[in-house]
């Protein structure tokens, strides 16, 4: 299916890497809802596909979703964005974020108009044309909406995940008005040869070529789904996005209830799990996990 934008492979590094480079990160939290139990870890019996979906599931013990995106800024390459977060709009028609089917799963969407990226861009004194790239971990509504925001940066997604979003539909997260424009969008194949491999995981980019930003390939929870991984000063920071949505999936592989491709989603989070039992010092940002959101500080040097 033709798209209007017309992405091209991506050439990396990046310019502006600098040997030994660390980088800021400022966590961003845009909006938050909550989902039934069952949808996040997801349980065995006849019943589990309705529980997973919230039917006959008091509202009242539904775990909170943060809804997030990341500052990041690298000393010489600039300011980089990881995810979008929900769009402005959202803030004043709900339906604008996940659409009617997602409003199904997920409820009690709530986000004030100063979540919205670019209000929280103003409040540190950038805007949103100070971004030169946005990292991409995939093109689902709550981590991508927002691209419309910034015309003027470069997307950095993978080839993986583009296609199925040109393909995907709305009952798979998939929303092509959202992120089908004609901006320059640079694509990640971590199939080819120019992809790398990083300690535990197969698949890696470089980004700037300094170490300070790199690219993960974690397939499962969608065809192209990638994590991040930092390098701040002292530490490494790891945000799964959504190959891992809990601490708990982590720690006790408690799978979620959809995945694109469960076999792939559990060997992307063994690669997770191998990489963090390696380096138990690694600060991980995992997709929605509220409790975990809470404990992190409002910047990372």
């Amino acid at each position: 299916m033709a798209t209007a934008a017309e992405p091209r492979p991506a050439a990396l590094p990046l310019p502006g890497g600098r040997d030994g480079a660390t980088v800021r990160l400022r966590p961003l939290l845009c909006a938050r809802m909550i989902a039934p139990p069952g949808f996040v870890h997801r349980t065995e019996g006849r019943l589990a596909p309705l529980r997973a979906l919230g039917v006959g599931v008091a509202e009242d013990g539904w775990p909170e979703f943060p809804v997030q995106a990341f500052l990041v800024e690298h000393p010489s390459a600039g300011m980089t964005l990881i995810d979008t977060g929900f769009h402005a709009s959202v803030a004043v028609d709900a339906r604008q974020g996940m659409g009617r089917l997602g409003g199904l799963v997920f409820k009690d969407l709530q986000m004030d108009a100063r979540q919205a990226v670019p209000a929280q861009l103003r409040e540190l004194g950038l805007d949103a044309d100070d971004i030169g790239t946005v990292l991409l971990t995939h093109l689902h509504s709550d981590h991508a909406s927002g691209i419309a925001q910034f015309p003027e940066a470069t997307f950095m997604v993978s080839k993986q995940e583009w296609e199925a979003a040109a393909h995907g539909r709305q009952t798979e997260g998939y929303f092509r008005r959202q992120f089908d424009h004609a901006f320059d969008y640079r694509l990640l194949d971590f199939e080819s040869a120019e992809a790398d491999s990083y300690a535990t995981f197969g698949r890696a980019f470089d980004v700037f070529g300094d170490g300070s930003v790199r690219m993960l390939f974690t397939p499962g929870h969608t065809a192209g789904h990638c994590s991040v991984l930092l390098r701040v000063k002292g530490r490494e920071v790891l945000i799964t996005s959504d190959a891992a949505y809990t601490q708990r999936t982590i720690e006790e592989s408690a799978l979620p209830y959809k995945m694109e491709d469960e076999h792939r989603f559990r060997r992307s989070l063994r690669e997770i799990q191998r990489f963090l039992a390696g380096a138990p010092d690694t600060l991980v940002i995992t997709g929605h996990d509220m409790p975990a959101w809470r404990r992190l500080d409002s910047v990372y040097e």
